[in-house]
């Protein structure tokens, strides 16, 4: 009989653990770390050029970096000319 009591008071344990890591999670998405101030960098895409290697590119206020990602580190390989003109029909 005491062994079933302990693994009922280790299930009770556990569920106690997953639950608070879930409203913790949800907490956190709620209010984010910086209060009243937007997130000023956004990744726009991503390219797989490997299994381990990837490029991105990272606009940070409105200036746009392409930067290769891999296990190694990252690396800047340069910026993105912002071009406002509007596709040929």
């Amino acid at each position: 009989m005491d062994i079933v009591q302990y693994l009922l008071s280790f299930a009770l344990v556990i569920g106690l653990l997953l639950a608070l890591l879930y409203a913790l999670k949800q907490w956190q998405r709620a209010n984010p770390f910086v209060k009243g101030q937007q997130q000023r960098l956004h990744i726009v895409e991503t390219l797989n050029v490997g299994p381990r290697q990837k490029i991105a590119i990272i606009r940070c206020d409105d200036q746009e970096f392409v930067v290769g990602i891999s296990p190694q580190g990252i690396q800047s390989i340069g910026t993105v000319a912002q071009s406002h003109e509007s596709p040929a029909s």
